[in-house]
């Protein structure tokens, strides 16, 4: 044999990093050129793992890997298939359907902060799939770890085809994606998260091959608006201004080296003038290793454009080179080429807009999230990333067929306008809140009338210390870093609207307006202000505390009433609180109620109150009340800041928030407590295209809560700093600064008009002419 190719597949259910890594060693000692891996996990963070897979590619080993059998969910992505070296295989049938126990995309490596990568890179058939046993005969397969093998064999067969002589010139792990996703057949129904680029073709992938010239390209190449079902979720929602960026991340394949580098910034070049509507923030890698980098593009609607409907067509474009191969003298150059096609819509009404938090969500890995339904026992981490475009996907379906337009926060609560948006959706969130959050919430429901929606999830100390096991791969103990939802957090959160939930873990059957739910894992309400209203149902406590104060009754004592919906109108705003969530998640999901969150969506963004959630027999006449000693508290026995993204963290708004461009009206920024406007800055001029990050606008924190009361607009905040990286460094706020920056800005401006002024009067004169039309 010319070449060697491996399979990697564990017949025991659980294998050691160490394992792989031995394996992993092997392949690169004998020079392998393919390696197939029908094993994967959702440990992402586990970097012996991860960085020697790095190192198996940048080896010029080809790496094939399944992409997982946790299907039909979304987030369940295995890792290394989800690797962007690593080409990621999912499962179809004979019919050219997804095999229900493939995984789904994106990516949850770059949330809250990002957006995902599309994977899988391809699909190829995996349900009974006809194999040879160990002993004797053959046995029919399915998994994508049969799918995997099956592309493994495409690849060897590329490799057999190419001269020998051209091999080390053109083969590589990039060179290999670019002939597999380019040569794809793309599959009618399924998105590209279920898909990738589509079906793997051999004969296909191997005409682009036979003539292939080393060079970079951008997978997907094309992100187009009007192409659904497979530009979900791109296709489902149009754009518009005021809106947070919408992000997509793309993979760079570079196909001329191992490693290279970006020259220069990515270049937005629209096909007519309406796509100078279109501002794009670009993040990017400048260095490429191994073979591949990210392009992500953070995509707004200029506040011109706020009436605009259509469509804006462009493309972008961004140059890669590489060090010259043995026996070139000039380095490798290669042009990518991303084609954008993208639907615009005049900005939505208020009540129309909801803002989804994701800031807050914390998953697996790297602590020990539990699942939300504590009946689930084979699927204990909760790792599917908690977004709108994994485990909420059929939610965020939900609410944009019901007329709503959703969008993501990845930064904190201090980083949107409340006024843009007549909901925030608090959704299973488990981290913790900014002093600065808690108080800006505070002002946004009362005073500038934003509705709050929150469903929470049960929490108990007691529960979660009994949850407790040993991994054999860390050699460790593992405990919860919180419940299904961090109550303590939330409770703060809602204690300026006088709610709060309880530690009991409830479970069992109710019936609202002719719709059966199913209660499962939730916990109760315990504080809620008088004139609310509050639906309470008999249910069973299954928590540690309330189980073993059942054993203590009587054993056949009757469920009791506990309260789970409230509603309350607070100042301006309104607010409805839910104790459980597993009812929007699509995993392990036992019954929906979706038809009760456009109820309370009806209510916190538009104050329609629906006649049953409003019954006169569920009012408040007096409030719910208990001690604040007495709410559900905090473990003291585990080091949360390793998980959080506010415990000793710094309060910043990311790229993934709103930032400034040229057009757009400058925000109250609070500055040593007082409130100046500043003018908008541009973060990106799209005539040059120019990558930038955000400008930085230093604000001190107000020293004390009374500084902050006085401020009603709720964008009191928003003049926190952006930053792009979390090793940039910060500026330090200083008194001067700010003043400093606007003077020269304005002495600049004045001498460019005096500049331009002094040419036109030259022009003028030498011409003898006064018409100013081609000024």
């Amino acid at each position: 044999m010319l070449f060697a190719c491996s399979q990697m597949h564990s017949l025991l259910q659980v294998s050691y990093t160490s394992w792989f890594l031995d394996a992993f060693n092997y392949a690169i000692a004998t020079k392998m050129d393919v390696l197939n891996l029908s094993i994967g996990g959702p440990d992402y963070l586990d970097l012996p793992f991860v960085e020697k897979v790095w190192e198996i590619t940048a080896n010029n080993i080809i790496m094939v890997s399944a992409i997982g059998n946790d299907g039909p969910l979304y987030g369940t992505l295995n890792n290394p298939a989800d690797q962007s070296d690593v080409i990621g295989v999912g499962g179809i049938d004979y019919s050219d359907h997804i095999a229900s126990f493939s995984s789904r995309g994106m990516s949850t490596w770059e949330i809250p902060h990002g957006y995902g990568r599309v994977k899988p890179d391809v699909v190829a058939y995996g349900r009974e799939i006809m194999g040879s046993k160990i002993s004797t005969g053959c046995k029919s397969l399915s998994g994508t770890s049969v799918a995997s093998p099956v592309v493994a064999g495409v690849v060897c067969l590329l490799v057999s085809v190419i001269p020998e002589s051209k091999r080390k010139e053109i083969l590589n792990p990039a060179s290999m994606k670019q002939a597999l996703v380019e040569g794809a057949a793309k599959l009618s129904g399924p998105n590209m998260y279920e898909q990738g680029a589509g079906r793997v073709a051999l004969l296909e992938s191997y005409e682009i091959l036979k003539s292939y010239q080393p060079r970079a390209s951008i997978f997907p190449s094309v992100l187009d608006f009007s192409d659904c079902p497979y530009s979900w979720p791109f296709c489902r929602q149009p754009l518009y201004a005021g809106a947070m960026p919408v992000i997509f991340n793309a993979t760079i394949l570079n196909g001329m080296g191992v490693i290279g580098y970006v020259d220069g910034p990515p270049i937005w070049h629209p096909s007519d003038e309406e796509g100078n509507l279109l501002s794009i923030h670009f993040s990017y890698s400048q260095v490429i290793w191994p073979w591949t980098g990210y392009l992500a593009l953070h995509m707004q609607i200029k506040e011109e454009g706020a009436q605009y409907s259509g469509e804006i067509e462009g493309n972008v474009t961004v140059k890669v080179y590489s060090p010259p191969s043995q026996g070139e003298k000039s380095p490798r150059s290669s042009t990518c080429v991303l084609q954008l096609r993208l639907k615009v819509v005049p900005t939505p009404p208020r009540s129309k807009r909801i803002l989804w938090d994701q800031f807050h969500s914390i998953k697996y890995p790297p602590g020990y999230i539990p699942r939300d339904s504590l009946d689930v026992r084979n699927d204990i981490l909760d790792w599917h990333g908690d977004h709108l475009h994994t485990n909420f996907h059929l939610v965020f379906n939900m609410l944009r067929d019901s007329g709503y337009y959703v969008e993501t926060l990845g930064s904190p609560l201090t980083c949107f306008d409340a006024h843009q948006y007549g909901t925030l959706l608090l959704v299973d969130l488990e981290d913790e809140y900014f002093e600065e959050e808690i108080e800006k919430l505070r002002g946004d429901v009362i005073n500038s009338g934003l509705g709050l929606a929150v469903f929470a999830d049960w929490y108990n100390v007691d529960t979660m210390v009994k949850m407790r096991f040993f991994d054999d791969n860390t050699r460790s103990w593992w405990t919860p870093v919180t419940g299904g939802a961090n109550v303590p957090a939330l409770n703060d959160l809602l204690a300026p609207f006088g709610i709060a939930f309880g530690d009991k873990i409830l479970n069992g059957d109710f019936s609202m307006d002719g719709e059966q739910s199913r209660y499962a894992s939730g916990t109760d309400i315990v504080k809620f202000p008088r004139g609310g209203y509050v639906h309470s149902f008999p249910f069973q406590d299954s928590s540690e505390s309330g189980a073993t104060q059942n054993v203590l009754l009587s054993a056949g004592m009757t469920k009791a009433d506990s309260p789970i919906l409230g509603l309350v109108e607070v100042g301006q705003g309104q607010v409805a609180v839910y104790g459980d969530s597993n009812c929007l998640d699509s995993s392990h999901m036992v019954t929906n109620c979706y038809w009760l969150l456009r109820k309370m969506l009806d209510f916190t963004s538009g104050n329609i109150r629906d006649p049953m959630l409003f019954s006169p027999s569920v009012k408040q006449d007096n409030p719910l009340y208990i001690d604040d000693n007495q709410l559900p508290s905090r473990r003291t026995d585990v080091n949360f800041s390793s998980y959080s993204s506010v415990v000793g963290k710094e309060l910043i708004c990311r790229r993934d928030s709103r930032f400034e461009v040229w057009g757009t009206k400058g925000y109250n920024l609070q500055v040593r407590g007082r409130n100046r406007r500043l003018p908008g800055y541009p973060v990106i001029d799209l005539g040059r295209g120019l990558n930038s990050t955000a400008e930085v606008f230093p604000k001190t924190r107000p020293k004390s809560r009374e500084k902050r009361k006085g401020d009603s607009s709720g964008n009191g905040y928003l003049g926190l700093f952006y930053r792009d990286e979390l090793d940039m460094p910060v500026l330090v706020p200083s008194h001067w600064l700010a003043p400093a920056v606007i003077a020269v800005a304005g002495i600049l401006l004045f001498f460019s008009f005096w500049r331009i002024r002094q040419k036109r009067r030259r022009r003028r004169k030498g011409s003898g002419s006064v018409r100013m039309a081609n000024l």
